[in-house]
Order: C-alpha cells, then structure tokens, then sequence
C-alpha cells in the first residue's frame, strides 16, 4: 500500500480536484449504507469506515447507516450456552435469543459504530426501528423454496409493514449521521428482529435514495465458477436464483438490493467491505469495487 505521506502535496491536490465532479454530483443526495462483514470486525477497516461516513457528510452528501450483527449475535448466544439456527438465511429467533439480538444490536455494537464516527468528527445518532416509530413489523411469513405450502416458524423474525423516515429526514436535517439497528416493532408492541439486508433496501427506497450500497465479505455476486459479476439485470439474477448461484445468506441481501433498483434507488452495489476505503473509492472515483444491480 502506498505510503500517503510522501505523495507531493501538488500531487494531493490534484488527487482532491479529482473527486469534485463527483462531489458535485452527489451532493445533497442520500447514500444507504449496510454495514457488515470484516469492515465491522477489523480495527483498521472500522477506521476506514468512520473516516469515509464523515468526509461523505462533510461535502455535502447524506449518508445513513444500517448495520447487522450476526458474529457478535453469535458470540454472545454462545456465551449463553445457546447455539444459532438458521432457515434460507433467516435466524430462528425466540424470545430469549431476541432479548440477546437486541442488546448486541442496539446496545454492543450500535454503540461501538457511532463511537467510531464521532471520534472521527461526525455527529452520529444509534436509532432502533422502535424511534420515531420509524419500523413498523409483523410476523415473518417463511414460505419454503422447495415446497411453497409449507411455511418455517422463525419466531420473532420480522417483516417490514412499512417505514416512517420522518426522524431519518430530521437528523439528516441538523448534520446528524443516523445509525440504525435492523429491529422493528409490532401492533403489540413486541420486538421484531428484521434481516439488515431488507431494512437497508426498503429504507434507501423510501429515502429515495441515490445509491444503496452493500459492504460484503467477498467481491461480490459471484457465478459458479468464482468470477465477480460486475453488471447484473434483474432477468439475470432471477436466473442465477433458479440455478442456485445465489443462495444461503446472498439471498436476501440480493432480493432487497433487486427491490430497491426497481423501486426508484438509481443504482444499488455489492461492495467488498475489506478494500480500505471503498466508500470513497465507490463514490467519488471511477473505480468500481463489487456488482452494481440495475432493474433492467
């Protein structure tokens, strides 16, 4: 990795001056962005992340974070003595297991995102679907893949009812960086544990936003025989769904990315969240990191 502090300083300049048609381009737009994967674990990519979500809101572009948790969701179950279950890439989530989703969520690792972007100079906020009444949930419905008459209990795994963005809109209004937490809320009031895939695609679709963008742990949407696919239509991936290309945890985060492309989010990308820096690099360079999905 080039050393950055013996670049010339006329050579930085010219670096900067390169980023502004882009600056100008995006600038008052709203960027969702799924946090997750080693981008999340690793201390040098947290940084990366941190400094990237500032500068993007410091000229003039909106970014708003989801975040998942599934490692550490794991590491605290297991410290509990329970052990993680999944179906189609949904986790099976009991009362006691949404009890532990919520603190590592909401509490752990929400807290720990939000330290880091305040500590590189922004002003960030945690939100739970529960603020604002921002999440409204209900029961998962899983239909099985196989068998579409025979439906999976997944117990407090929620589907999104719809989203209000009103306090989204508010912070983003006074330079706040919102940091969301995928659990929503039902007409009980009870706790619903929300895939952060699905929360950050309907979320970028009711912000209207001008790029979803997905951080992974690999390059990408790969085909079978490992090779990144860089462009992708919607015909495309429903082909690659009934070939069993894309399948496990890929499913969703897919599915939500195809829905916000059609729904209006003017591009959605699968990036790969171990490259430093690649918001930057994704946003404000020519350089394409991961699969960009279209609707047609």
């Amino acid at each position: 990795m080039t050393d950055v502090s013996k670049i010339p300083p006329r050579d930085k300049a010219e670096i900067l001056a390169q980023a502004l048609p882009y600056i100008r381009k995006f600038h008052g737009k709203t960027m969702v962005i799924k946090y997750g994967g080693n981008a999340m674990t690793d201390p040098a990519l947290q940084a990366d992340f941190a400094e990237d979500v500032v500068l993007l809101k410091l000229v003039g572009i909106n970014p708003v974070v989801v975040h998942g948790g599934g490692p550490q969701i794991e590491t605290a179950l297991k410290r509990l003595g329970k052990k993680g279950e999944f179906i189609q890439g949904m986790r099976v989530t009991d009362a006691e297991t949404m009890e532990v989703v919520e603190w590592v969520l909401a509490g752990e690792v929400q807290q720990d995102i939000v330290g880091l972007i305040n500590q590189a100079g922004g002003k960030a906020v945690g939100l739970t679907g529960r603020d604002g009444g921002m999440i409204r949930a209900q029961k998962l419905k899983l239909l099985d893949t196989q068998d579409p008459s025979k439906e999976h209990d997944v117990g407090q795994v929620g589907e999104i009812v719809s989203i209000d963005p009103s306090v989204v809109k508010a912070l983003q209004d006074d330079a706040f960086i919102p940091v969301i937490s995928p659990i929503g809320f039902g007409e009980n009031n009870e706790s619903y544990n929300i895939n952060a895939d699905v929360v950050a695609a309907k979320l970028a679709t009711v912000l209207k936003a001008e790029k979803l963008m997905m951080l992974t742990n690999i390059s990408g949407v790969l085909d079978k025989q490992g090779k990144l696919l860089t462009n992708l239509s919607a015909r495309q991936i429903d082909e690659l769904f009934a070939d069993g290309t894309i399948s496990g945890g890929m499913l969703p985060k897919i599915s939500g990315a195809l829905d916000a492309a059609k729904s209006g989010v003017n591009s959605v990308h699968i990036i790969d969240g171990r490259v430093p820096h690649v918001l930057l690099l994704e946003i404000l360079t020519d350089q394409a990191f991961g699969t960009m999905i279209r609707s047609h």
